[in-house]
């Protein structure tokens, strides 16, 4: 229907600028001609005037030919009609009149009828949910009606505490009189937050696809404009709307670029945007529990959002959507593997278990590039070592590259990756070695790669130190066999002095400072006072060192498998973990080994 109106309105238009074409050139058919006024004497002298119609400072003549002129003429020139009248010329006044006027609105008409169609069909589409050409004061909300691209329940894994939260919210939209017949007033509006990708839009629409009403969303950027006083036009534009849907859903995506906490200051901009973040607060408390509609907000950064939105009233509902848990992970790798092909050896459970920290974006990434594999290699279907490499590709920020490297730097790849391998194999845990590579990916020259065990969301003091000591194992075996370190720790020393100050300054692990946190909270940036500061800075190198102390010993006792391990890589590049465990046999009666492995780390070397 909107194309037909679109091929209408651009036939309309054609035919108008024909038309004022046409007026145009009849227009400049008989249009006259400017003769001089000396020309128009001699003329007159010859006899070759025949008419002349005298205006206040010129003259329109018509010749016996047929030709028509314009003579401006000069000042002092009143004796003119009688001259004319002597020449045998008929001499006629022009009379003032609405002439002139109605040729210019003639001339006009056919731009001005364009424009006005131009306008109806913009705030049509606007109506509609589509964004007009004029639409600065317009909503851009985006209309999603039932049955248009659905997405339900179904359609989103992993979730299964958020689902439940959200049922009532569904079982309100569909019959929300079950509920006033109770007086129960359901959540005004729902906060979404946590880390990218883990799939808040995705419920947002399944929850409008399960209740079967319509979905409108908008991001949060949008509101923000350049001129002065759109932003809170857009508000009210959109919650208008929504009424008009009702029962729906209203969904902001960011809504921290419009609800960040404000500043008080004067400005442009920040009054700019506390003007649209008033008109939000006064929009949300006009609801009421009968107009049917439901807000839905997103946010990665609940932190930065101002008090007054997060107060009840508002956004009464917040729901924290995590990365999934192992369980999660499997179903969503399902969810995303439907029709797709794959091979008799795919074990996604496996592959839920490497992926630790993974959210749904990431599974359906993963997913993704195993499929671009296997067709580059113009394969039937997916494999297992086909998600294996897209996984290295996704972890390890890129493709394999045969990077010429000259034998002293690979022979020293080779030791780096080595250590981390033995000590943390020697480190003894549940996880265990899947790769070991001196192949550059990425950044990284070379990684190891470990399955981890179960989840963990605590970890104690011992498992920390066995993660610094596994870090900094690489480092460590360039001492010892090289005899000196190189840059190529740069990103293991930075990911261990990470770890050790959180135990120092978040989780009170250090015997030196005591279990006193002395990080100020993200919303809060109190520094600590240059002693404690010092003290910490103290504590934490300290750590980092028996990390590194640790790392040593383990490599000093086992310097022979260290060797066997470095020769082999260089060798063959890369070993699986069955290579690896297999050569790297723990010695009878060894004094080494200790308990709690780093869990899902994938050591990386990188520039």
């Amino acid at each position: 229907m909107l194309t037909t109106w679109r091929s209408l309105v651009l036939g309309v238009g054609f035919c108008l600028c024909i038309l004022g074409g046409a007026v145009r050139l009849a227009q400049a058919e008989t249009q006259p001609v400017t003769i001089s006024y000396s020309r128009f004497l001699a003329d007159l002298s010859h006899g070759r005037v025949a008419e002349a119609v005298i205006a206040e400072a010129s003259l329109r003549t018509r010749y016996h030919d047929g030709t028509i002129g314009v003579v401006t003429l000069p000042p002092g020139s009143g004796y003119l009609p009688n001259r004319l009248v002597q020449h045998g010329v008929t001499v006629r006044f022009a009379t003032p009149d609405a002439s002139s006027f109605a040729g210019i609105l003639i001339r006009l008409m056919p731009p001005l009828l364009v424009l006005m169609v131009i306008i109806y069909m913009s705030r049509r589409e606007a109506d509609q949910g589509s964004r007009g050409v004029l639409s600065v004061e317009q909503s851009p909300a985006q209309i999603y009606r039932p049955g248009s691209a659905p997405v339900t329940m179904g359609d989103v894994a992993g979730m299964d505490e958020v689902k439940e939260e959200l049922q009532e919210v569904i079982d309100f939209l569909r019959d929300p009189n079950r509920y006033r017949s109770l007086g129960a007033r359901i959540p005004r509006g729902i906060l979404l937050w946590g880390p990218p990708g883990t799939g808040k839009t995705l419920l947002a629409r399944a929850v409008a696809g399960e209740a079967g009403v319509v979905f409108l969303s908008i991001a949060g950027s949008e509101f923000v404009e350049l001129y002065a006083g759109v932003g809170a036009s857009r508000v009210r534009s959109v919650f208008e709307r929504a009424r008009k849907f009702a029962p729906c859903i209203l969904f902001v995506d960011e809504i921290d670029a419009v609800a960040k906490q404000r500043q008080g200051g004067s400005g442009g901009g920040l009054e700019e945007r506390d003007q649209t973040l008033n008109q939000l607060l006064v929009e949300m408390d006009g609801f009421t529990p009968s107009e049917g509609v439901i807000v839905m907000a997103a946010t990665n950064r609940i932190d930065v959002l101002d008090s007054a939105v997060l107060r009840p009233g508002r956004f009464d509902r917040q729901i924290v959507v995590d990365p999934p848990d192992r369980a999660g992970r499997l179903a969503i790798l399902r969810v995303h593997s439907r029709g797709k092909p794959l091979g008799r050896d795919v074990d996604l459970e496996r592959i839920a278990a490497v992926t630790t920290g993974f959210t749904g974006a990431d599974l359906a990434n993963l997913l993704n590039e195993a499929a671009l594999l296997a067709a580059r290699s113009h394969a039937p279907w997916i494999d297992m070592a086909d998600l294996l490499q897209a996984y290295e590709r996704v972890v390890t920020g890129g493709p394999a590259r045969r990077r010429q490297s000259s034998p002293e730097a690979l022979r020293r790849i080779a030791y780096h990756e080595a250590g981390h391998a033995l000590v943390g194999r020697r480190l003894e845990g549940p996880g265990r070695i899947v790769k070991v590579s001196i192949v550059p990916r990425g950044r990284a020259m070379g990684y190891v790669m470990q399955e981890p065990g179960e989840d963990q969301h605590l970890h104690s003091r011992r498992e920390l130190l066995n993660r610094l000591a596994g870090l900094l194992a690489g480092r460590a075996a360039e001492e010892l066999a090289l005899g000196e370190g190189s840059s190529g720790a740069a990103d293991d020393l930075e990911r261990a002095t990470a770890i050790a100050r959180s135990m120092v300054a978040e989780w009170g692990m250090s015997p030196a400072i005591g279990p006193v946190r002395t990080a100020g909270p993200a919303s809060e940036a109190a520094p600590a006072c240059e002693a404690t500061q010092r003290r910490v800075d103290q504590a934490v190198q300290q750590l980092v060192t028996e990390g590194y102390r640790r790392a040593q010993a383990i490599l000093a006792a086992e310097r022979e498998s260290l060797e066997r391990l470095a020769n082999l890589l260089l060798e063959r590049e890369s070993l699986d973990g069955t290579q690896v465990e297999r050569l790297l046999e723990p010695a009878p009666n060894s004094a080494v080994a200790v308990a709690g492995p780093p869990h899902g780390e994938i050591a990386i070397t990188g520039d």
